[in-house]
C-alpha cells in the first residue's frame, strides 16, 4: 500500500491537483502511519473512520476546517392559558437548579425538531416548535471538548401536559408558574433571562421576541435552509421595489 499510495500521489501532483482526501476504515487503520509518511494529516474521526488529507498545491493548504461546534437545543414549552412552564433539574449535578429541557443536535436534525425530541425524551411531554428565543455562544468549552459551544432555547407549545420524566437524566421535573420562575434564585442565569422574555412576550405580545421560521431553497438543487427571523409585515413578504 506505501508504494501504491506514493505512486499515486506523485501521479496526483503531475495532473495539478490541489489536494487528496484519503478516507481510511477503523478496522484499517493501520494504514494510517505510512500515510502520514507521506506528509497526509488527520482532518477528523468519526466512529467507525478517519479522514487524512494532503495539501498538494504551492503555499499553505486551504482546505476547510472540520466542525469545531457543538449545538445544544433546549425546550421552553409554555402553556399560554395557565402560565406554566416547564422545568427540570438535571441529575448528578453538585447544585441542582432549574432548567429548561434540552440537549444536543443530532447530525442533519432541525433546530426545533432537536427542541421537540429532548423534552419528549427528557420529560414524556409532546410539544410543537413556535419560535427561536435566545443563541447562547461560548468558546473553549470543556464540555465541548475545549471548542466552542452554541446553546439555542426555542418556545415550545404544549400538546400534552401529563409529566413522565426520565429517570436516569432527570432529577425533578414541574410545570411551574411562569412569575414563579422569574423570581426564583433556583435557576440557572439563561433560564431567568429567558424567563423573563417569555413574561413580556406573554404581555405584550411574542411577535416583540419570536425569531420564526421559514423554510427557503437553497442555492445547491433540491436543497432547502431554515432562516429564521423577527416576522415580516404582510405588505413587505412580496414587495419588490422600493417606495
Amino acid at each position: 500500500m506505501p508504494r501504491c499510495l506514493a505512486a499515486a500521489v506523485q501521479q496526483w501532483r503531475s495532473a495539478g491537483r490541489t489536494a487528496v482526501w484519503l478516507h481510511v476504515p477503523i478496522l484499517q487503520s493501520q494504514l494510517i502511519a505510512p500515510a502520514a509518511a507521506l506528509g497526509f494529516r488527520f482532518h477528523h474521526a468519526e466512529s467507525d473512520s478517519a479522514t487524512l488529507t494532503l495539501w498538494l498545491a504551492d503555499g499553505p493548504s486551504r482546505l476547510p476546517g472540520y466542525a469545531t461546534h457543538q449545538v445544544g437545543v433546549a425546550g421552553a414549552v409554555f402553556d399560554e392559558s395557565t402560565r406554566k412552564i416547564l422545568v427540570v433539574q438535571d441529575r448528578n449535578k453538585l447544585k441542582n437548579m432549574w432548567k429548561f429541557p434540552g440537549g444536543l443536535s443530532e447530525p442533519g436534525e432541525d433546530i426545533g425538531d432537536t427542541a421537540v425530541r429532548e423534552v419528549l425524551e427528557e420529560t414524556g411531554i409532546k410539544s410543537e416548535f413556535r419560535s427561536l428565543l435566545s443563541i447562547r455562544q461560548q468558546h473553549t468549552s470543556p464540555g465541548a471538548f475545549g471548542k466552542s459551544d452554541m446553546y439555542i432555547i426555542c418556545r415550545l407549545k404544549p400538546y400534552s401536559f401529563t409529566i413522565n420524566f426520565c429517570q436516569h437524566e432527570c432529577l425533578r421535573c414541574e410545570w411551574m408558574d411562569l412569575s414563579n420562575l422569574v423570581k426564583t434564585e433556583n435557576a440557572t442565569p439563561i433560564t431567568s433571562r429567558v424567563a423573563r422574555l417569555l413574561l413580556y412576550g406573554h404581555r405584550e405580545g411574542f411577535d416583540k421576541i419570536d425569531l420564526t421560521m421559514e423554510e427557503l431553497p437553497a442555492v445547491y438543487t433540491g436543497l432547502f435552509y431554515k432562516l429564521y427571523h423577527k416576522e415580516l409585515p404582510e405588505k413587505y413578504k412580496t414587495l419588490t421595489g422600493v417606495d
